[in-house]
């Protein structure tokens, strides 16, 4: 897909989630469920949660400082920052801080907003910015605290979700390993899965009002997601891979949003590949949204099982609904 002549690749990877662990067990004590109905039906056994000090900048930053060690450049050497987040510290905005805290005084930041799919998407927009030989070198981060949102006597929900942030660098690069790329959207499912705002009239003088209120904890039809996500997520990997001119066969590791340990099988028989090409953190970690993918990435880089030149197909799906594949290959 690349007609600009323009190569990218992706060199650095980092991740951090909070020390602070709730199990399972611990859930037991709170909501009415058990560890057993847990595990058989999401594979989930623990989840890390920020504390009531903590902040989405902090945990992003370190997610960042990582990759970019790992890419061998320096912060000041970034153009561009994209965060992908639902769960901003500022609602205008923490991309912004996540530069001033990396010490990246030239790049240009800003959040972007797509749920579980943000990454994907986020990783598809820094690609156009080096396509067009605009910028070099991209940071992109995707980070969440959904312990900020989470009905936390909801036992359909609060068994799910998770803190964490990870992060990718893009270059510019001779070898092009962005190798292809799907991004899909249906807003007549956009109640299934919701954080929504709840307003409340507010009369400033007779006859001019205005709303004001709040964001309500996460509501989801967990069945629905579920159906939505083993039929439309398969279909957009075959897309990117075809745009990439690849095979399923030709896909070293499947790498989708760790929102649920049935869907990620699911979608791996659908597309015939096979079990042990499939990276899965979620047992220990939960849905951690915007953050699930490139923590998977990192863990598995780290791990040494991703090689350099290996082939990742990658998903998200999630809320809004959004749905999107990227395919590239580790490293330069």
């Amino acid at each position: 897909m690349n007609q600009l002549g323009l190569g990218i690749a992706i060199t650095g990877s980092g991740s951090a989630t909070p020390e602070v662990a709730l199990d399972n067990h611990q859930l037991e004590r709170m909501v009415e469920t058990s560890d057993e109905w847990i595990t058989a039906r999401t594979g989930i056994r623990e989840r890390h949660l920020v504390d009531a000090q903590g902040c989405l900048s902090a945990i992003a930053s370190t997610a960042a400082q990582k990759a970019i060690a790992m890419a061998g450049i320096a912060p000041t050497d970034l153009d561009l920052i994209i965060l992908a987040t639902s769960t901003p510290d500022d609602l205008f905005g923490t991309a912004t801080q996540i530069q001033h805290l990396l010490g990246a005084p030239q790049a240009v930041s800003f959040d972007m907003t797509a749920a579980c799919s943000g990454f994907v998407f986020g990783m598809v927009t820094a690609a156009q910015f080096i396509r067009t030989g605009v910028y070099q070198n991209v940071l992109l981060i995707g980070a969440d605290i959904l312990s900020r949102w989470v009905d936390w006597t909801d036992r359909g929900t609060c068994i799910l979700f998770g803190d964490g942030a990870g992060a990718i660098v893009m270059q510019v690069n001779e070898s092009d390993r962005f190798l292809g790329f799907e991004l899909r959207s249906d807003g007549t499912l956009n109640k299934s899965l919701q954080l929504a705002f709840k307003a409340q009239t507010r009369e400033l003088v007779e006859g001019v009002t205005v709303s004001q209120g709040n964001y309500q904890p996460i509501s989801m039809n967990g069945k629905e997601i579920y159906r939505f996500a083993v039929q439309k997520v398969p279909e957009v990997i075959e897309k990117a891979l075809f745009r990439a001119n690849l095979s399923t066969d030709e896909v070293d590791w499947l790498l989708l949003h760790q929102a649920n340990q049935r869907i990620l099988d699911a979608v791996a028989q659908r597309l015939n590949i096979p079990a042990e090409k499939v990276l899965s953190n979620l047992a220990h970690y939960g849905n951690t949204s915007a953050a699930s993918i490139p923590l998977a990435l990192d863990e598995a880089v780290r791990a040494g099982q991703i090689q350099s030149g290996d082939v990742i197909a990658a998903a998200g799906f999630g809320a809004g609904l959004t749905w999107g594949a990227t395919i590239f290959q580790w490293g330069r």
